[in-house]
């Protein structure tokens, strides 16, 4: 910590974030809860500031800075995102180390869903994932029960209204008949399998290859691997833009050849 922090100290909300307990904003409104004690106090002033040798507490347990740690999994189907699931179905701690089971999933994957998926101990960067103003990309790759029809891409990308707001794809790329690749900025629960279900289709195989400018590394299914500091840079921030280049399967889309038996689940 240089002179100038030492003198300023670091906003409390930072500091709870650097210890693994939430985003900034997400501490916020656990400041305001009450459950935040500085040197034994209670306090609910979101300007408050921490200086070397201050003992905070959240939910009466002493925190401490750390050096945050993330890890990409590559998450298998039939795993959950949660620590534990009352039906004792398999969730996907089980696949990490125990001294990862503080980290915090950024952006759930459904339990029939597979690829890529970020877990965290800084609360900055799950902030920077998953808030719409970011707009980082998540890019999936999705296999539909049937062909696939182009004139659908308009509704797609012009969004459909769910209960809590209008869900809509920021790219869809058809690369074979019943294959896409699909583009999102938000994250609404189960938003793919949503929106193609409303246009009469059933995604029968979902799987997260990019986040940000991350793709997923070389890893065996639920494998993992703690990302460097550049890798971390890549996750937060989207892909330049590129050279178009010519469609992968041109002319008629009905006279494309179908996506090879592999992609058939």
């Amino acid at each position: 910590m240089n002179d100038e922090a030492e003198d300023k100290g670091v906003r409390l909300n930072r500091f709870l974030a650097s210890c693994g307990v939430g985003s900034r904003r997400a501490c916020d409104a656990l400041i305001q809860e009450g459950r935040v004690e500085v040197n034994g106090k209670i306090t609910i002033d979101l300007a408050t500031r921490i200086h070397p040798g201050d003992h905070v507490k959240f939910d009466g347990k002493m925190v401490k800075g750390q050096t945050p740690l993330t890890v990409v999994l590559n998450k298998p189907k039939k795993f959950l995102c949660t620590r534990d699931d009352p039906e004792g179905r398999d969730t996907i701690y089980q696949l990490l180390p125990k001294t990862f089971a503080t980290l915090h999933y950024v952006g759930r994957l459904d339990y029939d869903s597979s690829g890529l998926i970020l877990l965290t101990s800084d609360g900055d960067l799950t902030e920077r994932l998953t808030h719409p103003r970011f707009h980082v990309e998540k890019e999936y790759e999705v296999l539909l029960d049937r062909t696939f029809e182009p004139a659908s891409i308009p509704t797609l990308l012009e969004g459909l209204q769910f209960p809590e707001g209008l869900a809509k794809a920021e790219s869809i790329q058809i690369e074979a008949k019943r294959r896409l690749r699909v583009i999102l900025t938000q994250g609404y629960n189960r938003q793919i399998r949503r929106m193609f279900s409303k246009l009469g289709y059933k995604v029968t195989r979902l799987e997260r290859v990019r986040i940000g400018s991350l793709v997923m590394p070389l890893l065996g299914v639920g494998e993992y691997h703690i990302l460097t500091h550049r890798e971390i840079e890549a996750a937060g921030s989207n892909p330049g833009p590129v050279k178009k280049r010519r469609p992968r399967h041109g002319g008629d889309p009905s006279k494309r050849r179908e996506a090879g038996s592999s992609d058939d689940q």
